[in-house]
């Protein structure tokens, strides 16, 4: 049988605002769309392997080709790229991200293409890391249509990753201005967290949590919740909110980031735990690996052989494995005990990206390697941010010292 892996950074605060256009869609259980249409229930469309999630109930797991080769009407298009957007999402498997694409083939990069899914093509190729695409992408479609509040938040999380802060409270404030009070609230003390005002950012959000009456929206929130208490170095009210996000619904992207807050408290066996029914994406495996080399367990060894083969299969695809430098320099920091790899690889990562891990996974490179000139060459870049994290704090104390 044919195996799929997926390279996939997944500890991503953009990808978890991804989850805010299923959040803010309405009307979808009215749409009916069936690409393909099974002859009897006991007909198998395609085996995915290494997928144990469970899926939203109408997914269909239909070819791309026979997708793209479909004529459907937008609101179909709509309805079947949130579903393949919310499956490469939750599984890791990216194959989903080029499915919705394909769905999104009729009215991708052409200027007149409704809104809505002008916004969806953002999505995708913000799930793909192709974020100057995405940028360029929601910022024609809010020119033709600023009252869309999917297309803000798109945007806001854009410029959080890129460490413009301020352009990404612009962007939470025109979420506000297209009606969407609650993900604008949300929107802009995920941001403000980021600046250092965690504590504002903690009340504000249990406020949200409070009056939120539904258990996909708490969970998303209580996940806000709990990055930013870690950002402040409140780790058991961190870690109460990790498991209180997954106790109302399972995520992929929240179970990495518990086992990354267990990882960095040495608690090796919780992380594994917090994994147990996770997809095998690589960001997974590295997190096992990590876990079981800290444990002394010789079965990190044969993960870490898994991962160099994957690489090398993205090689042979043609893809840029460094479109993946987080996992790949985390991998050298974790696993290889080579930080001077490590810092080559973050640094080059934070080209493109810029959230917190980021900045942590180059500054341990460069404290490992006891390089002081590239300590002090992020440690400049990362004040111009204005990042406020209390573990990006510790390091820079201790380079200090």
């Amino acid at each position: 049988m044919l195996k799929y892996h997926f390279m996939n950074s997944r500890f991503s605060i953009s990808l978890r605002w991804l989850l805010a256009f299923s959040l803010l869609s309405t009307g979808l259980n009215a749409v009916a769309v069936s690409l393909l249409t099974p002859g009897r229930d006991d007909e198998v469309l395609e085996v995915l392997p290494g997928i144990t999630q469970a899926r939203p109930a109408r997914v269909n797991a239909g070819s791309t080709a026979a997708a793209a080769s479909k004529k459907i009407s937008p609101a179909a298009a709509v309805l079947q790229a949130r579903q393949d957007i919310t499956i490469a999402r939750q599984t890791g498997d990216t194959r989903y991200w080029g499915r919705a694409q394909a769905v999104l083939g009729a009215w991708w990069d052409k200027p007149d293409a409704p809104t809505e899914l002008a916004v969806l093509q953002a999505t995708v190729q913000q799930g793909r890391h192709e974020f100057d695409a995405s940028r360029k992408t929601l910022t024609a479609a809010l020119v033709r249509a600023p009252d869309s509040a999917q297309g803000w938040l798109n945007l806001a999380a854009l410029e959080r990753l890129s460490g413009r802060y301020p352009d990404a409270l612009k962007a939470c404030d025109s979420v506000a201005l297209a009606g969407q009070g609650l993900h604008a609230q949300a929107c802009r003390l995920e941001t403000e967290s980021l600046q250092g005002r965690q504590s504002e950012a903690a009340t504000g959000l249990q406020a949200l949590i409070d009056r939120s009456l539904d258990s996909g929206q708490r969970s998303w929130l209580l996940g806000l919740l709990a990055e930013s208490q870690e950002r402040a170095g409140s780790l058991p009210a961190a870690g109460r909110a990790f498991e209180n996000s997954l106790a109302l619904e399972s995520d992929l992207y929240t179970s990495i980031a518990l086992s990354d807050f267990l990882l960095r408290g040495g608690n090796n066996q919780k992380a594994l735990t917090a994994l147990e029914k996770a997809p095998e994406t690589d960001a997974v495996l590295l997190r096992r690996a990590t876990a079981y080399k800290r444990m002394g367990d010789e079965r990190w060894k044969a993960i870490r052989s898994l991962l160099t083969e994957r690489v090398a299969e993205l090689v042979r695809r043609g893809d840029d494995p460094y479109l993946h430098g987080r996992e790949l320099a985390l991998t050298a920091l974790w696993l290889d005990d080579d930080a001077a790899s490590a810092l080559k690889i973050a640094t080059k990562n934070l080209q493109l990206q810029k959230e917190p891990i980021d900045w942590w996974i180059a500054l341990a490179s460069a404290a490992q390697t006891k390089d002081s000139a590239a300590q002090n060459a992020l440690s400049a870049q990362l004040r111009a941010t204005g990042l406020k994290d209390n573990r990006i704090t510790g390091l820079l104390s201790k380079a200090a010292s």
